[in-house]
């Protein structure tokens, strides 16, 4: 503990004497400090016991001492040393009174003691106040460390929330919590994923503050520290307390942090390679070797190889950002979270992932691409906008021998999704599907006007309606007389027209392929 007041006038060598203030000896001081001056509050930073023999102070005007004291204690002062028997024989009533007023400690320094005395008092319970906080804090350490190689981030997350008499919990990449100590506090630390979003959104290693008893919410202050070296966060601290962290506090705090850090940048390296031993796992797939594939991964992957797993492809359709980054986060989040097994594989551009069929990295995909969508469809502009910039295809469910097969599929719909402005498409959605909803490519309704423009220019002049009987014909599968009756016409008129469709356009209804392409172009142009 720092020296107090009360301390002081404990201090058996100082024989100070309280004269005003005794329900305030309990204020930390920070520092004494000798000052004759009529003003000395410019000079002031808070938390000092000013001494004073009232050299230059009218100390018997009562006006005079009021506003005095009430300028000390407006800076900060802690108390006030009043030497007697130097300039005063005792200390004069009228200051008296301001201090007991204004309710700030008034100490009596009899003439035997000096200030320099005080002074070295204060100085040296300060130092042994720092020392206690060192040597606390070394301890701590070497506890936090203890804990971090012998029980891992719960020990070390245990031993912090004792050094600190308060909570803790760890977060993953994706503000999910991964452990917290006591128990309860996982409930409380879940609550503050705003504010981690906020923190994630700022280089590391970055700390933010909430909480405390300026918010009616939370009676706790919490300190939020991202964890890492890179760009975007691996992992982040909160550390909740009933006040401020002193000093010994403090250095636990930073140990930990500094431990949690070495162990996310191991854990970044071992990463890495597993990224690299699941790209040659990859390579095998898609070559057609699943028995080599089974046997570099090993148990890296689990079961993952031998069920039903799916295959994403996911590309950033801009420049800028790390959108797939922020993928790769979500999904190997929820993977650890399940328990399961995932492979991701940055592949240039791309980002491919096997994840297991109704498991819950390809569920965090789903929900994670709903979220853009969502975002899209209100406008919302998300801080920094590189989510925004992703589209993902999802292929069927897959095994080992047709993992090339499901690459493909994944492909695929990543190129509808494109087309489409969608974040995310399924294979399975284009097999049950329409193929008319792919007619809505700016290419194809290019392709489409072209070839029908020729028809629309002479329907312009009020020369026939060609466009619609030719519609009518193919709709009838080229049954003359129920095309003619459905545009009312007689069946030489409509034989009549479709010549001339021939002869505008220099090609042959009597080809299937010529048949299928006018009626895709009509459905391109006119869908209804």
């Amino acid at each position: 503990m720092p020296p107090t007041l009360a301390s002081l006038v404990h201090h058996s060598a100082l024989k100070l004497t309280v004269r005003a203030g005794e329900d305030r000896l309990d204020v930390p001081v920070r520092w004494a400090h000798v000052s004759e001056l009529a003003d000395p509050v410019p000079y002031m930073e808070g938390g000092e016991l000013l001494l004073i023999t009232a050299l230059k102070l009218d100390a018997e005007d009562p006006e005079a001492m009021r506003r005095y004291v009430k300028r000390l204690a407006g800076a900060g002062v802690v108390g006030l040393g009043f030497a007697v028997g130097v300039n005063y024989e005792e200390i004069p009533k009228a200051l008296v009174d301001a201090a007991q007023e204004a309710g700030l400690p008034l100490l009596e320094v009899p003439r035997r003691t000096p200030f320099l005395a005080i002074s070295k008092a204060v100085s040296a319970a300060i130092a042994a106040d720092q020392y206690r906080a060192v040597t606390a804090g070394f301890a701590a350490q070497r506890e936090l460390t203890r804990q971090a190689l012998t029980a891992g981030p719960e020990g070390l997350l245990a031993a912090l929330s004792a050094q600190v008499d308060g909570w803790a919990a760890l977060y993953d990449a994706s503000g999910a919590v991964v452990a917290a100590a006591p128990e309860w506090a996982g409930r409380r630390a879940a609550r503050l994923t705003a504010d981690l979003e906020r923190l994630r959104d700022r280089p590391a290693p970055a700390s933010a503050v909430v909480g405390g008893p300026e918010h009616s919410d939370h009676d706790d202050r919490v300190e939020l520290h991202s964890l890492g070296t890179g760009r975007r966060p691996r992992a982040a601290l909160a550390v909740g307390t009933a006040s401020v962290l002193g000093t010994a506090e403090r250095y636990a705090v930073h140990s930990a942090i500094a431990l949690l850090t070495l162990t996310t940048e191991r854990s970044r390296s071992l990463h890495a390679a597993e990224q690299r031993i699941g790209a040659a796992v990859l390579r095998m797939l898609l070559a057609g070797e699943p028995d080599h594939a089974r046997a570099v991964a090993g148990d890296l992957y689990g079961g993952l190889l031998d069920a039903p797993f799916r295959v994403l492809v996911a590309e950033a359709t801009h420049e800028g950002g790390d959108p797939l980054g922020g993928l790769a986060e979500v999904v190997e989040s929820a993977a650890a979270r399940a328990g399961e097994a995932v492979l991701v594989v940055p592949e240039g551009q791309r980002l491919v992932v096997l994840g297991a069929d109704g498991g819950q990295a390809v569920r965090a995909c789903g929900q994670h691409a709903t979220a853009l969508e969502q975002t899209r469809t209100t406008g919302t502009v998300r801080e920094g906008g590189e989510e925004d910039d992703l589209v993902v295809g999802l292929s069927a469910p897959s095994g080992p021998i047709t993992a090339a097969t499901a690459y493909k599929q994944a492909e695929q719909a990543l190129s509808v999704a494109r087309r489409r402005g969608r974040v995310l498409v399924e294979h399975e959605q284009l097999a049950t599907g329409s193929v008319l909803p792919l007619l809505a490519d700016d290419a194809v309704k290019a392709f489409a006007d072209g070839l029908l423009r020729a028809l629309r220019d002479h329907d312009a002049t009020g020369r026939g309606d060609l466009v619609a009987s030719l519609r009518a014909w193919l709709s009838r599968h080229g049954q003359w007389d129920a095309a003619a009756a459905d545009l009312g016409v007689h069946r030489h008129t409509l034989r009549y027209r479709m010549r001339r469709v021939e002869e505008i356009l220099g090609r042959s209804l009597d080809d299937p392929d010529v048949r299928m392409e006018l009626w895709l172009a009509l459905k391109a142009t006119s869908p209804e």
